[in-house]
């Protein structure tokens, strides 16, 4: 049996950033209104009220106060509320790499993939967000659609994993 332990977490605001123009430009506007810079794909990183998670070129998940966001982007991105169409799932434990394996197509074994990284793959046909908070935890990020399936999967994988 693999050594992991799957909880559902309870909704947070959750938006997708996207930059579709001007790139450099709104990089920098951000940068200037919050501090610090954008993570860089398949990074993450925090401010004292922002998380940022970078899964795509031009594409952000972003828990916080969206305010400063908001007022740096302009005309060139937009900001999505998604909070409730995700179900984020902590799968914590030795086990957690293991268990993202059965039946995924990303090498999340791969020492590589360590705490601040995220990404973006399939697990038994549902797009699945992820997010190393450490060395026994991992932040998978589920469509709500999909999320009673998926926690039934590896609820029922964790079992027969080695």
């Amino acid at each position: 049996m693999t050594d992991v332990t799957i909880t559902a977490l309870p909704p947070t605001p959750l938006y997708v950033l996207e930059i579709w123009g001007n790139a450099a430009a709104v990089a920098k506007r951000i940068r200037t209104t919050i501090g610090t810079a954008l993570p860089p794909l398949g990074r993450s990183s925090r401010t004292a009220s922002l998380h940022f998670i970078r899964f795509e070129p031009t594409v952000w998940l972003v828990e916080g106060d969206m305010a400063p966001l908001q007022a740096a982007l302009g005309g060139d991105g937009s900001l999505t509320a998604i909070g409730g169409g995700i179900v984020r799932f902590r799968l914590n434990g030795p086990g957690w790499r293991s268990l993202l394996m059965e039946h995924g197509v990303f090498d999340a074994e791969s020492p590589e993939f360590a705490p601040g990284y995220s990404a973006a793959t399939l697990i038994d046909h549902v797009n699945v967000r992820l997010l190393v908070e450490s060395d026994e935890s991992c932040l998978a990020f589920v469509p709500r659609s999909y999320a009673h399936d998926m926690l039934h999967f590896w609820q029922v994988a964790s079992e027969t994993l080695p």
